[in-house]
């Protein structure tokens, strides 16, 4: 009997060494093949430019929303959008259900092209030259097998990019000419989003195992291809928005009390912190939960988890976790608690336009009506407060009394 468990863990392993040598080369034939694409474009400009010819680039332009145009049913009382992100009438419906109808809210369809030539302009020009050395960069990246940050590139030319904004839109550039992913290009960021929980795994050779000491703080691993042998017993998983609140739940040792997995990007989520939860979500099956704010930035925050940002619309798929559910804190929070008056704040004009902009967004009607509603409801009532409010009923109710009960009465949206 001892020997047929032991053969059984030893066929295990060996499926696991199997699954990681087979991951391993699917990377490695995928970067081979990037180079090759990337070493094929670069020559071709050289040859252009040597024959005294203008090469051309073209970029396809992404967005995972639009802006409800003037006089479609959910615009009104809202400000006239920007036409950067407004489309056209058509590509509303203006009969119930009232939904954007276009294809240019797809994750993966392109809503148009970008043009850079040297003939145009001299900003096209100036772009062309950044998109190709960052591309050289990435080039001698992938050809070593090794790894730098965004700020590593813009100190290599910091006077011919000026400022990082650039290097930044140029790797979006080479992600978007090529349809890979940042983390293809062996660009990694610097991770800011924390983890604690019922969790363990190994990270390349690092053991993070949360579970050993479920109150404290571990940093989200930089690169979710280095992490294996993840092993939960979570219930769920729980977002916060800040780091205030991660430590309020670390000291109230609220991970003992509850199984699950606590994740904060400690603000707007930086692209480790969304690929880990994404991570979780798929290989786990854990329910999501965010706590965010009530105010038009937490909400956006949390629209980010949800839905993707702007920025890297092109990317949104492999990023956003659409099953995610607002835990709160909502608006009519702040009466169900029975929170004295101290902890209300009205919303400043810059909270206005904020809130007024996301409701302007399409995927609110088509994905989350209840959530556009409880945002509406914050600005018709003109006011906001922050999850910390909750700690005036008593310093540890959040994690004791809010979030258990929300989650086991089903409070959430």
């Amino acid at each position: 009997m001892a020997g047929r468990e032991k053969r059984k863990r030893v066929a295990a392993a060996l499926d696991d060494d199997d699954d990681e040598h087979r991951r391993l080369r699917r990377k490695q034939e995928e970067a081979e093949n990037l180079l090759r694409r990337i070493r094929g474009l670069v020559r071709w400009v050289a040859g252009e430019v040597a024959a005294g010819r203008s090469p051309s680039v073209a970029l396809h332009r992404y967005q995972n929303y639009c802006a409800a145009p003037a006089g479609s049913p959910w615009s009104v009382g809202l400000p006239r959008v920007s036409s950067r992100l407004a489309l056209p009438s058509r590509c509303f419906r203006f009969s119930p259900p009232f939904v954007c109808a276009c294809s240019a809210c797809s994750y993966d369809v392109p809503v148009g092209t970008y043009v850079l030539s040297l003939l145009h302009r001299d900003s096209h020009a100036s772009r062309l030259n950044v998109l190709l050395r960052v591309l050289l960069v990435v080039q001698q990246l992938l050809q070593q097998n090794k790894h730098c940050s965004k700020r590593d590139i813009y100190y290599m030319y910091p006077s011919i990019f000026q400022e990082q904004a650039v290097v930044d839109r140029a790797i979006n550039d080479i992600c978007i000419l090529f349809q890979c992913s940042r983390h293809n290009l062996n660009v990694v960021p610097v991770a800011n989003g924390l983890v604690m929980g019922w969790i363990r795994f190994l990270e390349g050779e690092k053991k993070v195992y949360c579970i050993m000491n479920v109150n404290a703080a571990f940093t989200i691993p930089v690169s979710i291809e280095a992490i294996k042998d993840v092993v939960s017993v979570a219930d769920y998983i729980l977002v916060v928005e800040k780091e205030t609140v991660f430590q309020r739940l670390a000291n109230d040792k609220f991970c003992e009390r509850n199984r699950c997995i606590v994740i904060t990007g400690r603000g707007y989520p930086d692209i480790p912190t969304r690929r880990f939860l994404r991570y979780l979500v798929e290989q786990l099956h854990l329910p999501a939960y965010c706590l965010v704010d009530a105010d038009p930035y937490g909400f956006d925050i949390l629209a980010t988890y949800k839905f993707g940002s702007l920025q890297l619309a092109y990317d949104a798929n492999f990023l956003r976790v659409p099953g995610i559910r607002w835990l709160g804190v909502f608006t009519s929070d702040f009466e169900d608690y029975c929170l004295p008056d101290c902890c209300l704040l009205d919303l400043s004009s810059e909270d206005r336009r904020k809130a007024e902009g996301i409701l302007s967004r399409c995927y609110l009607n088509s994905e989350a009506p209840q959530w556009r509603l409880e945002l509406a409801a914050m600005l018709q009532k003109g006011v906001k407060f922050e999850i910390e409010a909750l700690s005036a009923r008593s310093i540890s109710f959040l994690s004791e009394e809010y979030i258990p009960q929300k989650i086991k009465q089903g409070r959430y949206i």
